[in-house]
């Protein structure tokens, strides 16, 4: 079942990366996510900069649960947070708000499908 999450690329961007809300499906360990055509592996330990990274590029993100104020951005961050359009009324229910201030949001359909199966395979895959 789909959950409502933060998702913000540190990779290079430091706290300014591109930053969604949007459902993501969990693997059964709740250890992987899966936005946007990738699987997002928790960093043991922690990473550098984020919590999670892309299985197939290794780019670090910081994931987190929306917050019902709105203020999921770092402090020291900026730019707009794009909502994915499906999720849009789940976060406004989920806000008690009506509407977004577009200052500080964007409604997206831009966010891709994700391949589950292919990419639960690339991970379990053997080591050679």
């Amino acid at each position: 079942m789909p959950v409502l999450k933060y998702i913000e690329l540190k990779a290079g961007f430091g706290d300014r990366g591109p930053a969604w809300i949007a459902k993501v499906e969990l693997s059964k360990s709740k250890t992987t996510l899966y936005f946007n055509g990738s699987a997002l592996c928790r960093a043991k330990g922690g990473g550098v900069s984020g919590n999670y990274f892309d299985i197939e590029t290794g780019e670090e993100y910081w994931v987190s649960g929306a917050k019902k104020n709105g203020e999921d951005r770092h402090w020291a961050g900026s730019g707009r947070v794009l909502v994915e359009a499906a999720a849009l009324e789940e976060y406004l229910r989920f806000r008690n708000v009506r509407a977004l201030d577009p200052k500080h949001y964007e409604v997206t359909e831009s966010i891709a499908k994700t391949d589950v199966a292919r990419l639960t395979e690339l991970q379990n895959r053997p080591l050679k």
